[in-house]
C-alpha cells in the first residue's frame, strides 16, 4: 500500500509504503500526484519505507515506468528508510535516477523533507 503524505512544503510530494505494493497503488495514488507535480515544473519527491514486504509484478512494471515519465521534471528524490540494502542500492545506482537522490534514516524524516524542498532550480 502507498499512502500520500500530507502537510509537506509547497512543491514537495511524499508517500509512505506499507505491506506489499501493487500496480493499483501506483495507478491510484502515486501516478496522479506525480503528473500533477510535473505539470508544476518540478518533481520533489519523498518516499518513506519503514519496512519492505515486496511488490507485485504489475507494481514493478509501474515503478520502472515512473522514472522515465516526466524525465526532465525530476529534481530531488529523498528515500527515508533504515533498510540497509535499499540505502546501498541507492548509493550504487542513484546516478541512474533523474535528478538528485539522497537517503535518510527514518529518524531524519524531517531532514529529508527539508532537503527535497530546497536546492536546485
Amino acid at each position: 500500500m502507498i499512502t500520500k503524505l500530507e502537510d509537506l512544503p509547497a512543491g514537495v510530494i511524499g508517500f509512505e509504503t506499507a505491506g506489499t505494493l501493487s500496480a493499483e497503488d501506483y495507478r491510484d495514488v502515486l501516478l496522479p500526484a506525480l503528473a500533477e507535480a510535473a505539470e508544476g515544473g518540478e518533481v520533489r519527491f519523498v518516499i518513506v519505507v519503514p519496512e519492505w514486504h515486496g511488490m507485485t509484478g504489475g507494481a514493478l512494471w509501474q515503478d520502472l515506468k515512473v522514472g522515465v515519465e516526466h524525465l526532465g521534471a525530476w529534481k530531488r528524490i529523498a528515500l527515508v528508510t533504515d533498510i540497509e540494502w535499499m540505502t546501498h542500492l541507492t548509493a550504487l545506482f542513484g546516478w541512474m535516477t533523474p535528478g538528485e537522490t539522497k537517503t535518510f534514516p527514518l529518524a531524519q524524516r524531517a531532514d529529508a523533507v527539508a532537503w527535497a524542498a530546497t536546492g536546485g532550480s
